[in-house]
């Protein structure tokens, strides 16, 4: 290996391991809702991790009965973990040396995937078994993977973590790899089987960009500030991001952001990672302290 390669290596591990280090202390919030096609009308809601540490980015399968999500406890691994919203009960679904972040059902439904963080600092998608089991490689030939998304069954992108922050689509049958865009922040998902959004990071904004896969060309949607960088598209209410301990969704038609909940007489601070339910009855947030 050249003197080059070592830097190289020595500086993906260096910021592999500060990434790890700099990790907030984070809760995942559940509120039951009632969702309409301009707001979101709260119930009750908990704080259903509740511990010093990290817990972060959920996922509701489409059961609407379980949630996925990742916690890191005392070996200073990222597990996967599942909660039961009826029974309120945490079990974990990973046990292993690696760390696994990030976790969806597949297009599938057969397994769940998951950015793991290999033993030798590699950042790859794997998938896993919804019991734990076991664990197979996706995308072999690709490496630096922050965040990524499914398209379809054979389509994922993916956030690079290269020089600037890059988005691309893998096709996994073709073993393809097609840059889309640079400075992108971790929000990118589909809208459609036609479109999908994603986001850049400027100076002082961030704008929301439209992806249309039959054209291959992206158009601007929407503007935000500089420090939102966690969106999502809903069926219902469409672009909607956090902005402190706020959710707002985007009205096109008069191209202005507007408040649909707030969770500051809940004591959260800052909305980072949220997702609804597939059937619209529950909201799962993340709270960073």
């Amino acid at each position: 290996m050249t003197s080059f390669e070592n830097t190289v290596v020595f500086l993906f591990l260096l910021f592999n391991f500060s990434v790890k280090a700099q990790l907030p202390e984070t809760d995942i919030f559940l509120y039951e809702i009632k969702k309409t096609a301009t707001t979101v009308i709260l119930h009750k809601g908990e704080n259903i991790t509740n511990r010093a540490g990290y817990d972060n980015q959920p996922f509701f399968m489409p059961d609407n009965k379980t949630i996925l999500f990742v916690s890191i406890k005392e070996d200073k691994q990222a597990d996967i973990y599942k909660y039961e919203i009826k029974s309120k009960k945490i079990t974990p679904l990973t046990h292993t040396t690696t760390s696994e972040y990030s976790p969806v059902l597949s297009p599938d439904g057969k397994s769940i995937s998951a950015v793991v963080v290999e033993t030798d600092s590699t950042q790859r998608i794997w998938s896993v078994k919804p019991d734990g089991s076991s664990q197979s490689l996706l995308t072999e030939q690709e490496d630096s993977i922050g965040y990524y998304t499914w398209l379809n069954n054979d389509t994922l992108l993916f956030y690079k973590l290269s020089d600037p922050h890059s988005l691309h689509a893998y096709s996994l049958s073709q073993h393809k790899d097609v840059w889309l865009a640079d400075n992108i922040t971790r929000s990118f998902k589909a809208c459609d089987k036609n479109t999908f959004f994603y986001v850049l990071k400027e100076k002082d904004k961030n704008t929301v960009r439209h992806y249309d896969i039959r054209i291959k060309k992206s158009s601007e949607y929407a503007v935000a500030k500089a420090e939102n960088e966690d969106f999502i598209w809903d069926k219902t209410l469409g672009l909607v991001k956090s902005e402190g301990a706020k959710l707002l969704r985007y009205k096109p038609e008069i191209k202005t952001w507007l408040e649909i909940a707030d969770f500051s007489g809940a004591g959260v601070a800052k909305i980072t990672r949220f997702a609804f339910s597939a059937n619209g009855r529950y909201l799962a947030f993340v709270s960073n302290k």
